[in-house]
């Protein structure tokens, strides 16, 4: 006895001391912990469905299920942030802003803790308060698309309660892949991409993979992305296409593992060639055998500490239309562009001035020495190139994240006009196209918000 007692009045001392500290001794790092969890999202059929303005009906049929899924990290301090992926083609603004509220006020969660992605599946869903031109839709579509856009909100807030609660040990990874079936459509013709010698790009086949390992070394998570629209299936079946498909695969080949995937920078990029079920299945097949190859390599293991932060900058718009502007719209052949124009004309009668600008969200994680870049809305690639050129080859990119409000062109984009640079704005609503200071003033954004995050800036 007389040999112990000193041991145990220095553990008594130990524990009272870890006690006020919150439970911690200073200085010992415990790690990251991770939680997941996932709900099924598909819609009955009758709704909708988000993407490729030609279609003249809901959708009849699923060819599988839609998904949300949550990925909670939390760093060695008790930082956590939350990663949301779905089979959606994005989050309007409004229905982005509810959730965030309440995971703000239920889980003390900031902006900058949230990431909200959309696969941009166009064989999803439409919601409210986005895509109101485009289709022609009845009172009591409106009505369906308004209580199932309500029950998507509770779901994904429950997600990530549940997530929470799963919380567990694990160690992070991350490294990045690469495939190569993303072709740049504004540089190559799809109807002869078979006969051309040579693809024109720019091309970023850059497979990002984050590997989540329990104490016991076995995969938990896998979260994985591609810059490519999910545009293959044209049909009027719920699925999440090729990323649906690949996120299928995965969990199929790792049974309890939960697999979510983030959409990059893809605006301008498809999968080519498509429109038939082979084929998505094909390139989920393509981007799963990328993670996988991943996966088996050695990664770089992530250390312990997690910051985040969140801005929202200005874009401005080049400049609002006229009236006679939108008159002449309304005699175009395309029944969307028509519906826009006349909506807009109503608004100029009732004396409501168009804005001028929109607040674009920027974001950017740091796990560990892994950077994670968010934007808002459809990005083009060159915005993915000029970021690694920045921040490293190793920089993950995603787009489609927190609000999905139109596409968003780089300069030579918006230089070149076509649908992405100069009449895309019609299908999300927008007043008018981007000025010309968009890509510097996104660039510059990133960059202010990346040092508050920590990461080394030029």
């Amino acid at each position: 006895m007389k040999q112990t007692w000193p041991y145990l009045l220095v553990v008594g001392f130990l524990l009272i001391f870890v006690a006020k500290a919150g439970g911690k001794p200073p200085g010992l790092a415990t790690g990251w912990k991770a939680g997941v969890a996932r709900t099924v999202i598909t819609p009955k059929p009758g709704l909708w469905m988000a993407g490729f303005a030609v279609r003249n009906r809901p959708a009849d049929g699923t060819l599988h299920d839609l998904w949300a899924k949550a990925l909670v990290l939390e760093d060695e301090s008790g930082k956590q942030a939350v990663l949301v992926t779905t089979d959606l083609l994005g989050f309007p603004q409004k229905l982005s802003e509810r959730i965030r509220t309440q995971l703000t006020a239920k889980y003390k969660l900031s902006k900058a803790q949230i990431i909200l992605n959309g696969s941009h599946t166009h064989s999803g869903p439409v919601l409210q308060d986005a895509l109101t031109d485009i289709y022609p839709f009845e009172s009591d579509q409106v009505a369906k698309i308004a209580q199932y856009s309500a029950t998507l909100e509770t779901q994904i807030v429950e997600l990530v309660g549940n997530a929470l609660k799963n919380r567990e040990a694990v160690t992070l990874h991350a490294q990045n892949g690469v495939t190569r079936f993303q072709v740049n459509r504004r540089n190559n013709n799809a109807a002869v991409l078979h006969r051309l010698p040579e693809l024109r790009g720019p091309n970023e086949y850059a497979v990002p993979v984050l590997k989540v390992l329990n104490a016991k070394g076995d995969l938990k998570a896998v979260t994985f992305g591609y810059a490519c629209h999910p545009t293959v299936l044209d049909s009027y079946q719920w699925s999440g296409d090729y990323a649906g498909f690949a996120q299928l695969e995965l969990e199929k080949a790792h049974p309890g593992v939960t697999a979510l995937f983030f959409q990059g920078a893809g605006a301008d990029q498809n999968a080519l060639p498509r429109h038939t079920v082979p084929l998505a299945q094909q390139y989920g097949r393509e981007l799963a055998a990328a993670v996988e190859r991943v996966l088996a390599e050695p990664m770089r293991n992530l250390s312990a500490r997690l910051t985040t932060a969140y801005s929202e900058v200005d874009l401005t718009f080049a400049k609002s239309p006229t009236e006679a502007d939108l008159q002449a719209i309304t005699k175009s052949d395309v029944p969307y562009q028509k519906r826009y124009a006349e909506r807009m004309l109503a608004q100029l009668k009732r004396g409501e001035p168009f804005p001028k600008s929109y607040a674009y969200p920027v974001q950017v994680w740091q796990l560990g020495e892994q950077p994670l870049i968010s934007l808002g809305g459809e990005v083009v690639i060159e915005y993915a190139i000029k970021l690694k050129q920045i921040f490293g080859p190793d920089t993950f990119v995603a787009a489609y994240s927190n609000d999905v409000m139109g596409y968003i062109p780089s300069t030579t984009v918006l230089r070149e006009g076509g649908y992405e640079g100069d009449s895309s704005q019609m299908v999300y609503g927008l007043p008018s196209v981007w000025s010309s200071t968009i890509e510097a003033t996104i660039l510059a954004e990133v960059i202010k918000v990346a040092r508050q995050a920590g990461l080394p800036t030029p």
